[in-house]
C-alpha cells in the first residue's frame, strides 16, 4: 500500500472548512416557535490529503463525517472556509470537482432496483455524458473490475448487499475520477465481503494511482486498509496521522473509547 509522504502531489486540501445547519425551533417550544437555531456540524477543518493515499475519517456516528464528506463532493456548500480538490475550488468549480471525484455510500438509494445491473450502467454513463461507444467500451471494463460480469444481466433488487455496493463502485469508476470518497462503504456487509472492498481499494484503486478518502468508525477498519487518519469528535478534526501513532495518544483516549462502544453495538 503506498504510504503519504510531505512529498506526494497534495489532490484534496482544505482551510478552516465548516458547515452550520440552521432550522426554526418548531413545536418543541411553542413560545419560541419562529426563532432560528443554528447547529455547527463541521468546524474549521484543516486537512491535506496526498495522490494515492487512502485517507480515514474516523469518528463516531454525529461527529460530521457525513457532512463533511458530502461537501467535499460538492453536494453541500460550506459555511466557511475554502477547499481544493485536484486543484479546483469547491465552491468556484463545482462542474469540474464532480467529473472528478465519486461517492459510494451505505446508504444507496438512487439505482433502479426493477432495472439489470448493466442497464443501470448505462444510464449512468448517460447522465455523466459518457458517449454511446465510450459506453459501450467502459461498462465491460468496471463490471470485471468489481466482479460483476456474470450478474450484470440480474435486476438490481436480486442483489445481496455485497453485490450493491460492487455495483456502486462499478458506477463511480464509469468516469474514470482521481478520488472516490467512501461514506461508512461495509456497512452491512459481512466479513468476506467486507474482506473483498478492502482489497479492491488497494489492488485496484490505489495502485492506479487512485486516492480514497473513506469515513468509517471501525477502529480494526481504519488500521487495515487507511495510510493515515483524522480523528473527528464534534464536528471537529481533533488529529491527523498514521492510527498506530494516534492510537497511543492518551488525549484521544476517550475518541477511540467511544469508537469501541459503537463497533460492539453495530457487532
Amino acid at each position: 500500500m503506498l504510504k503519504y509522504h510531505h512529498m506526494a502531489e497534495v489532490v484534496l486540501q482544505t482551510q478552516g472548512l465548516s458547515k452550520e445547519f440552521t432550522k426554526r425551533r418548531g413545536l418543541s417550544s411553542p413560545l419560541h416557535m419562529f426563532d432560528k437555531v443554528t447547529f455547527t456540524a463541521v468546524r474549521g477543518v484543516d486537512l491535506t490529503v496526498g495522490r494515492g493515499e487512502v485517507f480515514g475519517l474516523l469518528g463516531p456516528n454525529g461527529a460530521g463525517k457525513t457532512t463533511l464528506t458530502k461537501m467535499l463532493c460538492t453536494l453541500l456548500l460550506p459555511s466557511r472556509g475554502s477547499a481544493t480538490i485536484c486543484g479546483y475550488d469547491l465552491v468556484r468549480q463545482q462542474g469540474k470537482i464532480k467529473s472528478s471525484v465519486a461517492l459510494i455510500s451505505s446508504e444507496e438509494r438512487s439505482f433502479y432496483w426493477r432495472l439489470s445491473g448493466r442497464e443501470n450502467l448505462k444510464f449512468f454513463a448517460a447522465l455523466y455524458g459518457l458517449s454511446a461507444e465510450r459506453a459501450y467500451q467502459r461498462i465491460p471494463e468496471v463490471l470485471e473490475l468489481v466482479g460483476m460480469t456474470d450478474a450484470a444481466a440480474r435486476r438490481f433488487q436480486e442483489y445481496s448487499t455485497g453485490m450493491k455496493q460492487r455495483m456502486a463502485l462499478a458506477r463511480g469508476l464509469l468516469g474514470d475520477p482521481e478520488i472516490f470518497f467512501m461514506d461508512e462503504p461495509t456497512k452491512g456487509l459481512d466479513p468476506v465481503a467486507t474482506h473483498q472492498l478492502h482489497d479492491f481499494i488497494r489492488d485496484r484503486l490505489v495502485s492506479d494511482g487512485k486516492t480514497v478518502v473513506l469515513a468509517t468508525h471501525h477502529l480494526a477498519e481504519a488500521e487495515e486498509v487507511c495510510d493515515r487518519v483524522g480523528v473527528m469528535y464534534g464536528g471537529e478534526m481533533k488529529a491527523c496521522g498514521p492510527i498506530r501513532e494516534l492510537a497511543g495518544d492518551a488525549t484521544l483516549a476517550e475518541y477511540f473509547l467511544s469508537l469501541v462502544k459503537e463497533s460492539q453495538v453495530d457487532h
